[in-house]
């Protein structure tokens, strides 16, 4: 084990750490953090660059990770699951009634897991300018309201944005307590991964990195892009952010709302602790996050047909999706996670008892802030050496 200034590295490990160095070599590389575990045991905790313009990244510091959030969100629903609070063949309006409305009554928990509820879209979704989504109360009505997409019924659409509220809500419906509550009960003290965060307290925020650079697609503003996009096959994706998107994401009040789907804080730390829970039969240190049944049932693949907002074929588990190791030459179809846009995620291989969690200020590469290879990279290398460890 090599240790410097905190950050630790099992040596079998270090070529892994190194491709992680490359990453961030130049002071317009921003700064990351990448943690692994097996077997339950921490093995790489290291961290690189710069958090914010001259300020290095520290052992401490936080990064938004966007949809990596999606998969703590649903590691809390099937915890619930698994004491018999949810059942995932039973309608979500059995939960929450007023979600029966528009024709969505027989809509289930299992299809809302699996982006199959048709509530992909957050567009035009509230009237108003993009402060009203920071209304987390009003957006969760305004789905319960709303016409599913027709198109559910034949095949998964991915609610980018949406999938946390209606999780939050299905959460604080059958518990009684709010979903912030219930993930650090259930999830970020028992864990000791404290740094699991949707609601930012004050006192925590000057430890987020800066993301950058700002969202653009083919290096047009959203907005633009998305009014050309609309006219596309991509329509959908464009459909799953609201009006004013990139300044949302800009905007402090982000981290005053509760947006499962979107807004989760995290150390690369705390998330690879939940994952390493999940690839090691649920259990870390004493803790039993879930049962090896629940995960096993968790991360079978439900669905593999072409997204109608991804425009390809996504295989959707129960809340995550599978990860597949390219480059390497065997992809272990037990690995499953959820990857964020920019480029941070996390995942569990069950098979060899590895999980990673990375994340970073610097969203995406050279040609879009849209997300890049370096996870996929980095997932692929440590999946070798976890085989050889």
């Amino acid at each position: 084990m090599t240790v410097s200034a905190e950050q630790f590295v099992d040596r079998r490990f270090a070529t892994l750490v190194a491709e992680f160095d490359r990453l961030f070599r130049r002071a317009g590389d921003g700064g990351g953090a990448l943690a692994v575990y097996l077997h339950g045991e921490p093995v790489v905790d290291v961290w690189a660059g710069f958090a914010r313009p001259e300020v290095p990244w520290e052992r401490d510091t936080m990064a938004l990770a966007f949809s990596t959030s999606k998969g703590v969100a649903s590691t809390v629903m099937h915890r619930l699951a698994e004491r018999g609070l949810l059942d995932y063949d039973e309608p979500v309006a059995s939960y929450w009634p007023e979600f029966a409305a528009a024709g969505k009554e027989r809509i289930t928990v299992r299809e809302l897991l699996t982006h199959r509820a048709g509530l992909h879209r957050l567009r035009g979704l509230l009237p108003g300018p993009f402060e009203r989504f920071f209304d987390d109360a009003a957006v969760t009505a305004a789905l319960a309201a709303a016409d599913p997409d027709p198109r559910r019924l034949v095949t998964s659409g991915y609610h980018g944005i949406t999938y946390g509220h209606l999780v939050a809500e299905l959460v604080r419906r059958v518990t009684g307590a709010e979903f912030t509550e219930v993930v650090r009960a259930e999830i970020a003290e028992p864990l000791g991964a404290e740094d699991l965060w949707f609601r930012v307290p004050e006192a925590e925020r000057g430890r987020i990195a800066t993301n950058f650079p700002r969202l653009t697609v083919a290096r047009l503003s959203w907005e633009r892009s998305a009014r050309i996009l609309s006219r596309t096959r991509f329509a959908a994706a464009m459909d799953t952010t609201p009006n004013g998107f990139a300044d949302l994401l800009s905007d402090p009040r982000l981290h005053d709302s509760v947006m499962p789907g979107l807004n989760g804080v995290f150390t690369a730390r705390s998330i690879a602790r939940l994952y390493g829970a999940l690839a090691n039969g649920g259990r870390l240190n004493d803790y039993q996050l879930l049962r090896p049944e629940t995960i096993e049932l968790m991360s079978q693949r439900q669905i593999f047909t072409p997204d109608y907002v991804l425009a390809l074929r996504v295989p959707w588990a129960l809340g995550f999706h599978g990860v597949p190791m390219k480059p390497s030459k065997a992809d272990p179809v037990s690995a499953f996670g959820h990857f964020g846009l920019g480029g941070s995620g996390a995942f569990a291989d069950p098979a060899t008892g590895m999980s990673l969690g990375f994340v970073t200020n610097r969203l995406g590469g050279r040609l879009t802030p849209l997300g890049d290879a370096r996870l996929s990279r980095l997932g692929a290398l440590a999946h070798n050496l976890a085989k050889r460890a």
